[in-house]
């Protein structure tokens, strides 16, 4: 196992927090299977960019701090913080792990780990 990221693990989030969902699925192999949370999964590429674009649509930005990354074979683990700005201006941040399976150089399955429950609730509230 190394702890040393692959070349494009910076350019993925990268094309997250840029909310540049074209350049996103771009990491993504055609039959590619993702999920966010506890959400069902998203198979299929053009699937998953049609759910990317809807979630980009629904808040005013993100940014992720990746705090360490580690690959195994064809497995690369990320963990670190993401914080998401919603329309109102007010934050969310709140610890995240991904899991990646790569084959042929793109990602095959894309596992995300984060209790994003309190993102579509008022700030006040």
């Amino acid at each position: 196992m190394t702890r040393q990221a692959p070349a494009w693990v910076e350019p993925l989030f990268r094309s997250v927090d840029e909310r540049d969902a074209d350049a996103f699925v771009s990491f993504l192999a055609d039959g590619v299977s993702f999920r966010f949370g506890n959400a069902p999964a998203v198979e299929g590429k053009a699937a998953v960019g049609e759910v990317v674009r809807g979630f980009f649509d629904s808040i005013a930005a993100l940014s992720h701090h990746l705090e360490d990354t580690w690959q195994h074979e064809d497995r690369v683990i990320c963990h670190g913080t993401v914080t998401y700005t919603r329309h109102d201006a007010s934050t969310l941040t709140v610890p995240f792990a991904n899991i990646f399976r790569t084959r042929d150089d793109l990602i095959d399955e894309y596992l995300i780990y984060v209790d994003a429950s309190a993102l579509y609730v008022p700030a006040d509230a």
